[in-house]
Protein backbone atom coordinates (compact mmCIF):
# COMPACT_ATOMS: atom_id res chain seq x y z
CA UNK A 1 0.00 0.00 0.00
CA UNK A 2 1.60 3.58 -1.25
CA UNK A 3 1.56 6.59 0.96
CA UNK A 4 -0.87 8.88 -0.46
CA UNK A 5 1.31 12.14 -1.56
CA UNK A 6 -0.85 14.46 0.23
CA UNK A 7 1.36 13.52 3.16
CA UNK A 8 4.77 14.37 1.87
CA UNK A 9 2.95 17.68 0.46
CA UNK A 10 1.81 18.75 3.88
CA UNK A 11 4.60 17.96 5.66
CA UNK A 12 6.49 20.72 3.37
CA UNK A 13 4.06 22.97 4.06
CA UNK A 14 3.90 22.79 7.75
CA UNK A 15 8.26 22.48 8.18
CA UNK A 16 7.77 25.70 5.46
CA UNK A 17 10.93 27.72 6.79
CA UNK A 18 12.96 24.46 6.42
CA UNK A 19 11.51 23.88 2.98
CA UNK A 20 12.13 27.59 1.97
CA UNK A 21 15.86 27.53 2.93
CA UNK A 22 16.81 24.14 1.07
CA UNK A 23 14.46 25.20 -2.12
CA UNK A 24 16.39 28.16 -2.45
CA UNK A 25 19.80 26.43 -2.11
CA UNK A 26 18.50 24.42 -5.16
CA UNK A 27 17.36 27.38 -6.96
CA UNK A 28 20.49 29.23 -6.60
CA UNK A 29 22.34 26.37 -8.23
CA UNK A 30 19.78 25.75 -10.92
CA UNK A 31 19.56 30.11 -11.67
CA UNK A 32 23.39 30.07 -12.13
CA UNK A 33 23.57 26.75 -14.35
CA UNK A 34 20.35 27.93 -16.34
CA UNK A 35 22.43 31.54 -16.82
CA UNK A 36 25.55 30.34 -18.17
CA UNK A 37 23.62 27.89 -20.84
CA UNK A 38 21.43 31.20 -21.68
CA UNK A 39 24.42 32.99 -21.99
CA UNK A 40 26.32 30.51 -24.04
CA UNK A 41 22.95 29.82 -26.49
CA UNK A 42 22.34 33.37 -26.95
CA UNK A 43 25.63 33.69 -28.25
CA UNK A 44 25.25 30.45 -30.63
CA UNK A 45 22.12 32.25 -31.90
CA UNK A 46 23.65 35.08 -32.92
CA UNK A 47 25.92 33.53 -35.61
CA UNK A 48 23.60 30.71 -36.55
CA UNK A 49 21.01 32.62 -37.61
CA UNK A 50 22.95 34.51 -39.67
CA UNK A 51 24.77 31.71 -41.79
CA UNK A 52 22.71 30.83 -45.10
CA UNK A 53 23.51 27.32 -45.75
CA UNK A 54 23.98 27.84 -49.36
CA UNK A 55 26.43 30.50 -48.68
CA UNK A 56 30.04 29.92 -49.20
CA UNK A 57 32.92 31.86 -47.18
CA UNK A 58 36.10 31.94 -49.17
CA UNK A 59 39.37 33.23 -47.62
CA UNK A 60 43.42 32.89 -48.24
CA UNK A 61 44.44 29.32 -47.64
CA UNK A 62 45.48 29.05 -43.55
CA UNK A 63 43.37 31.90 -42.70
CA UNK A 64 41.38 31.48 -39.69
CA UNK A 65 39.36 34.38 -39.83
CA UNK A 66 38.43 37.25 -42.24
CA UNK A 67 40.04 39.70 -39.84
CA UNK A 68 43.57 38.15 -40.77
CA UNK A 69 42.95 37.18 -44.71
CA UNK A 70 44.11 38.44 -47.60
CA UNK A 71 41.92 38.32 -50.76
CA UNK A 72 42.99 40.08 -54.52
CA UNK A 73 40.70 41.06 -56.71
CA UNK A 74 42.54 38.80 -59.38
CA UNK A 75 41.08 35.93 -57.36
CA UNK A 76 37.92 37.14 -56.98
CA UNK A 77 37.55 37.33 -60.95
CA UNK A 78 38.39 33.86 -60.98
CA UNK A 79 36.41 32.46 -58.50
CA UNK A 80 33.16 34.32 -59.54
CA UNK A 81 32.93 32.53 -63.30
CA UNK A 82 33.13 29.17 -61.35
CA UNK A 83 30.17 26.72 -61.90
CA UNK A 84 27.51 26.50 -58.88
CA UNK A 85 27.63 29.86 -58.23
CA UNK A 86 23.71 31.03 -58.28
CA UNK A 87 22.88 34.50 -60.90
CA UNK A 88 20.44 36.75 -59.83
CA UNK A 89 17.50 37.64 -62.16
CA UNK A 90 19.65 39.65 -64.47
CA UNK A 91 22.37 37.33 -64.38
CA UNK A 92 25.11 38.60 -62.38
CA UNK A 93 26.64 36.38 -59.96
CA UNK A 94 26.04 36.23 -56.47
CA UNK A 95 29.80 36.71 -55.84
CA UNK A 96 30.82 39.71 -53.21
CA UNK A 97 34.33 40.43 -52.16
CA UNK A 98 34.68 42.56 -49.05
CA UNK A 99 36.66 43.74 -46.58
CA UNK A 100 36.82 43.14 -42.70
CA UNK A 101 38.69 45.26 -40.24
CA UNK A 102 38.53 46.77 -36.93
CA UNK A 103 38.11 50.10 -35.36
CA UNK A 104 37.49 51.42 -32.14
CA UNK A 105 34.53 53.30 -30.99
CA UNK A 106 35.15 55.22 -27.75
CA UNK A 107 32.27 55.91 -25.23
CA UNK A 108 31.87 58.03 -21.72
CA UNK A 109 32.73 54.96 -19.69
CA UNK A 110 35.59 53.99 -22.09
CA UNK A 111 37.08 56.69 -23.91
CA UNK A 112 39.85 54.08 -24.88
CA UNK A 113 37.39 52.78 -27.06
CA UNK A 114 36.26 49.24 -27.59
CA UNK A 115 36.88 47.48 -30.93
CA UNK A 116 34.22 46.89 -33.47
CA UNK A 117 34.21 45.04 -36.78
CA UNK A 118 34.09 47.34 -40.10
CA UNK A 119 32.97 45.75 -43.38
CA UNK A 120 32.97 47.16 -46.61
CA UNK A 121 30.70 45.56 -48.63
CA UNK A 122 28.99 45.45 -52.50
CA UNK A 123 25.31 45.71 -53.45
CA UNK A 124 25.74 42.19 -53.95
CA UNK A 125 27.00 41.58 -50.82
CA UNK A 126 23.95 43.02 -49.38
CA UNK A 127 21.56 41.12 -51.91
CA UNK A 128 23.38 37.67 -50.58
CA UNK A 129 22.30 38.45 -46.86
CA UNK A 130 19.01 38.91 -47.38
CA UNK A 131 17.76 38.51 -43.50
CA UNK A 132 19.63 42.31 -42.87
CA UNK A 133 17.10 45.24 -43.52
CA UNK A 134 16.72 48.80 -42.69
CA UNK A 135 15.79 49.85 -39.69
CA UNK A 136 16.26 53.34 -39.25
CA UNK A 137 17.49 55.52 -42.36
CA UNK A 138 18.40 54.29 -45.16
CA UNK A 139 21.47 52.72 -46.53
CA UNK A 140 24.91 53.82 -47.67
CA UNK A 141 25.48 55.02 -51.45
CA UNK A 142 28.09 53.35 -53.20
CA UNK A 143 31.02 55.64 -53.72
CA UNK A 144 30.25 57.82 -50.45
CA UNK A 145 31.52 58.28 -46.85
CA UNK A 146 28.15 57.15 -45.66
CA UNK A 147 28.11 54.44 -43.42
CA UNK A 148 25.25 52.06 -41.77
CA UNK A 149 25.40 50.61 -38.17
CA UNK A 150 23.95 47.73 -36.58
CA UNK A 151 21.02 47.95 -33.87
CA UNK A 152 23.50 46.84 -30.76
CA UNK A 153 26.36 49.29 -32.44
CA UNK A 154 23.70 52.25 -32.18
CA UNK A 155 22.34 51.01 -29.08
CA UNK A 156 25.75 51.05 -27.34
CA UNK A 157 27.16 54.02 -28.89
CA UNK A 158 25.62 57.78 -28.85
CA UNK A 159 27.71 58.75 -31.49
CA UNK A 160 26.74 55.87 -33.75
CA UNK A 161 23.31 56.90 -34.70
CA UNK A 162 21.77 57.95 -37.94
CA UNK A 163 22.97 61.51 -38.46
CA UNK A 164 25.88 61.23 -36.27
CA UNK A 165 29.49 60.84 -37.45
CA UNK A 166 32.38 58.33 -36.88
CA UNK A 167 35.79 59.39 -37.23
CA UNK A 168 37.79 56.42 -38.52
CA UNK A 169 40.61 56.02 -41.65
CA UNK A 170 41.33 59.59 -43.15
CA UNK A 171 38.27 61.40 -42.05
CA UNK A 172 34.80 61.56 -40.59
CA UNK A 173 31.79 58.83 -41.96
CA UNK A 174 28.80 59.87 -41.54
CA UNK A 175 25.72 57.26 -40.38
CA UNK A 176 22.88 57.14 -42.67
CA UNK A 177 21.14 53.82 -41.18
CA UNK A 178 20.24 51.48 -38.88
CA UNK A 179 20.18 48.03 -40.14
CA UNK A 180 17.70 45.18 -38.84
CA UNK A 181 18.88 42.10 -38.45
CA UNK A 182 17.20 40.67 -35.90
CA UNK A 183 19.81 38.61 -33.51
CA UNK A 184 22.50 37.91 -35.68
CA UNK A 185 26.07 39.10 -35.02
CA UNK A 186 26.17 41.60 -38.08
CA UNK A 187 24.01 43.64 -35.56
CA UNK A 188 27.58 43.71 -33.68
CA UNK A 189 29.30 45.52 -37.53
CA UNK A 190 29.49 49.08 -39.60
CA UNK A 191 28.80 48.54 -43.35
CA UNK A 192 29.91 50.58 -45.66
CA UNK A 193 30.80 50.86 -49.40
CA UNK A 194 33.71 48.37 -50.13
CA UNK A 195 35.84 50.69 -52.73
CA UNK A 196 35.08 53.44 -50.28
CA UNK A 197 36.81 51.93 -47.15
CA UNK A 198 39.34 50.14 -49.35
CA UNK A 199 40.76 53.20 -50.41
CA UNK A 200 40.78 54.90 -47.53
CA UNK A 201 42.48 52.13 -45.57
CA UNK A 202 44.87 51.81 -48.33
CA UNK A 203 43.83 48.03 -48.94
CA UNK A 204 42.51 48.65 -52.65
CA UNK A 205 43.86 44.93 -53.74
CA UNK A 206 44.07 43.76 -50.19
CA UNK A 207 40.86 42.64 -48.82
CA UNK A 208 39.18 40.25 -47.01
CA UNK A 209 37.64 37.73 -48.27
CA UNK A 210 34.43 36.09 -50.62
CA UNK A 211 30.77 35.66 -50.13
CA UNK A 212 29.13 33.67 -52.63
CA UNK A 213 25.55 31.87 -52.78
CA UNK A 214 25.31 28.55 -54.27
CA UNK A 215 22.39 27.06 -56.20
CA UNK A 216 22.23 23.77 -54.23
CA UNK A 217 23.40 21.88 -50.96
CA UNK A 218 25.08 19.44 -53.36
CA UNK A 219 26.67 22.22 -55.60
CA UNK A 220 28.03 23.78 -52.35
CA UNK A 221 29.67 20.86 -51.34
CA UNK A 222 31.32 20.63 -54.73
CA UNK A 223 32.28 24.11 -55.08
CA UNK A 224 34.14 24.14 -51.44
CA UNK A 225 36.06 21.23 -52.80
CA UNK A 226 36.79 22.91 -56.49
CA UNK A 227 38.33 26.12 -54.22
CA UNK A 228 40.49 23.80 -52.00
CA UNK A 229 41.84 21.76 -54.73
CA UNK A 230 42.42 24.92 -57.14
CA UNK A 231 46.64 25.18 -56.82
CA UNK A 232 46.00 28.69 -58.00
CA UNK A 233 43.53 29.56 -56.23
CA UNK A 234 45.66 29.49 -52.79
CA UNK A 235 42.29 29.72 -51.26
CA UNK A 236 39.91 27.70 -48.69
CA UNK A 237 36.35 27.93 -48.64
CA UNK A 238 34.34 26.86 -46.19
CA UNK A 239 30.52 27.05 -45.29
CA UNK A 240 29.36 30.41 -43.70
CA UNK A 241 27.82 28.51 -40.64
CA UNK A 242 30.93 26.46 -40.26
CA UNK A 243 32.97 29.93 -40.10
CA UNK A 244 30.77 31.49 -37.84
CA UNK A 245 30.33 28.82 -35.91
CA UNK A 246 33.35 28.33 -35.20
CA UNK A 247 33.22 32.16 -33.43
CA UNK A 248 31.72 31.11 -30.70
CA UNK A 249 34.44 29.25 -29.04
CA UNK A 250 34.87 33.07 -26.94
CA UNK A 251 31.76 31.04 -24.77
CA UNK A 252 33.35 28.16 -23.99
CA UNK A 253 35.50 29.00 -21.12
CA UNK A 254 32.44 31.07 -19.75
CA UNK A 255 30.24 27.85 -20.17
CA UNK A 256 32.70 25.43 -18.80
CA UNK A 257 33.25 27.59 -15.63
CA UNK A 258 29.56 27.82 -15.13
CA UNK A 259 28.99 24.02 -15.47
CA UNK A 260 32.05 24.04 -13.06
CA UNK A 261 30.62 26.43 -10.31
CA UNK A 262 27.13 24.92 -10.77
CA UNK A 263 28.26 21.37 -9.67
CA UNK A 264 30.61 22.48 -6.93
CA UNK A 265 27.22 24.33 -5.70
CA UNK A 266 25.26 21.42 -6.86
CA UNK A 267 27.13 19.37 -4.42
CA UNK A 268 26.75 21.78 -1.80
CA UNK A 269 22.97 21.42 -2.60
CA UNK A 270 23.01 18.09 -2.33
CA UNK A 271 24.25 17.80 0.75
CA UNK A 272 21.98 20.57 2.11
CA UNK A 273 18.61 18.14 0.70
CA UNK A 274 20.20 15.33 2.03
CA UNK A 275 20.89 17.23 5.80
CA UNK A 276 17.09 18.64 5.50
CA UNK A 277 15.74 14.75 4.98
CA UNK A 278 18.17 13.61 7.50
CA UNK A 279 16.50 15.92 9.86
CA UNK A 280 12.70 15.02 8.95
CA UNK A 281 13.60 11.20 9.90
CA UNK A 282 14.75 12.34 13.08
CA UNK A 283 12.22 14.43 14.20
CA UNK A 284 9.23 12.10 12.47
CA UNK A 285 10.73 8.73 13.64
CA UNK A 286 7.41 8.34 15.26
CA UNK A 287 5.71 9.22 12.43
CA UNK A 288 7.79 6.62 10.25
CA UNK A 289 6.75 4.09 13.37
CA UNK A 290 3.20 4.70 13.44
CA UNK A 291 3.46 4.17 9.39
CA UNK A 292 4.94 0.80 9.76
CA UNK A 293 1.80 -0.35 12.71
CA UNK A 294 -0.63 1.01 10.27
CA UNK A 295 0.54 -1.75 7.65
CA UNK A 296 2.96 0.52 5.23
CA UNK A 297 5.68 -1.47 4.02
CA UNK A 298 9.71 -0.27 4.24
CA UNK A 299 9.51 0.41 0.27
CA UNK A 300 6.28 2.36 0.51
CA UNK A 301 8.06 4.46 3.83
CA UNK A 302 11.42 4.70 1.14
CA UNK A 303 9.20 5.99 -1.92
CA UNK A 304 7.50 8.36 0.26
CA UNK A 305 10.62 9.90 1.95
CA UNK A 306 12.47 9.70 -1.60
CA UNK A 307 9.26 11.35 -3.37
CA UNK A 308 9.54 14.37 -0.86
CA UNK A 309 13.00 14.98 -1.50
CA UNK A 310 11.86 15.18 -5.02
CA UNK A 311 8.86 17.64 -4.91
CA UNK A 312 11.32 20.03 -2.71
CA UNK A 313 13.78 19.78 -5.72
CA UNK A 314 11.49 20.34 -8.20
CA UNK A 315 9.96 23.55 -5.83
CA UNK A 316 13.77 24.89 -6.73
CA UNK A 317 14.14 23.70 -9.75
CA UNK A 318 10.94 25.91 -11.12
CA UNK A 319 12.10 28.60 -8.32
CA UNK A 320 15.37 28.70 -10.51
CA UNK A 321 13.72 29.42 -13.72
CA UNK A 322 11.93 32.02 -12.27
CA UNK A 323 15.02 33.69 -11.32
CA UNK A 324 16.47 33.78 -14.45
CA UNK A 325 13.57 34.08 -16.64
CA UNK A 326 14.54 38.45 -16.28
CA UNK A 327 17.58 37.64 -18.40
CA UNK A 328 15.53 36.44 -21.37
CA UNK A 329 16.94 38.75 -24.61
CA UNK A 330 18.85 41.09 -22.01
CA UNK A 331 21.53 42.53 -23.46
CA UNK A 332 25.54 42.09 -23.02
CA UNK A 333 28.54 41.56 -25.14
CA UNK A 334 31.80 39.55 -25.07
CA UNK A 335 35.02 39.54 -27.10
CA UNK A 336 35.50 37.53 -29.97
CA UNK A 337 38.42 35.48 -30.30
CA UNK A 338 38.22 35.09 -34.07
CA UNK A 339 37.76 38.98 -35.03
CA UNK A 340 39.14 40.46 -31.52
CA UNK A 341 35.84 43.18 -31.89
CA UNK A 342 33.12 43.16 -29.31
CA UNK A 343 29.85 40.83 -30.70
CA UNK A 344 26.68 42.03 -28.77
CA UNK A 345 23.59 39.34 -28.29
CA UNK A 346 21.26 38.30 -25.52
CA UNK A 347 20.35 35.65 -23.25
CA UNK A 348 18.10 32.79 -24.70
CA UNK A 349 16.35 31.61 -22.21
CA UNK A 350 14.32 28.81 -23.67
CA UNK A 351 12.33 25.61 -22.75
CA UNK A 352 14.87 23.80 -23.53
CA UNK A 353 17.03 25.59 -21.12
CA UNK A 354 14.72 25.48 -18.55
CA UNK A 355 14.11 21.69 -18.80
CA UNK A 356 17.54 21.39 -18.41
CA UNK A 357 17.83 23.18 -15.17
CA UNK A 358 14.28 21.29 -13.83
CA UNK A 359 16.40 18.02 -14.69
CA UNK A 360 19.63 18.96 -12.55
CA UNK A 361 17.30 19.85 -9.59
CA UNK A 362 15.56 16.80 -9.57
CA UNK A 363 18.95 14.96 -9.97
CA UNK A 364 19.88 16.76 -6.77
CA UNK A 365 17.12 15.91 -4.89
CA UNK A 366 17.39 12.71 -5.53
CA UNK A 367 20.94 12.24 -4.95
CA UNK A 368 20.09 14.27 -1.48
CA UNK A 369 16.58 11.88 -0.65
CA UNK A 370 17.78 8.65 -1.25
CA UNK A 371 19.95 7.84 1.79
CA UNK A 372 17.91 9.74 4.11
CA UNK A 373 14.46 7.92 2.87
CA UNK A 374 16.73 4.64 3.21
CA UNK A 375 17.72 4.74 6.75
CA UNK A 376 13.78 5.94 7.74
CA UNK A 377 12.89 2.40 5.68
CA UNK A 378 14.83 0.17 7.77
CA UNK A 379 13.79 1.46 11.38
CA UNK A 380 12.27 -0.79 13.46
CA UNK A 381 9.11 -0.18 14.26
CA UNK A 382 9.36 -0.59 18.20
CA UNK A 383 12.87 1.63 17.78
CA UNK A 384 11.20 4.15 16.15
CA UNK A 385 7.86 4.44 18.34
CA UNK A 386 10.37 4.92 20.98
CA UNK A 387 12.28 7.65 19.45
CA UNK A 388 11.59 11.30 20.70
Amino acid sequence: MAIPLTYNLRNLVVRKTTTIMTALGIALTVAVLIAVLALVEGLQTAFQVMGNPLNVLVMRKGGTAELNSVVTRETFDQLKSMPGIARATDGHPLAALELVTGISLATADNPDGFNITLRGVTPVGLEIRENVKIGEGRWFRQGMREVVVGESIAHNYPEARVGKKLKFGKGEWEVVGVMDAGRAAISSEILGDLNQISGDLNRADGLSSVLVRTTDPVTTEALINSINDDRRLTATAQTERSYLDSQTTSAAPIQYLGIFVSIIMAVGSSFAAMNTMYAAVARRAREVGTLRVLGFSRGSILTSFFLESVLLSIVGGVLGCLLVLPLNNFSTSILSQVTFSEVSFGFRTGPTTMIIGVTFALIMGALGGLFPARTAARKEILAALRDL
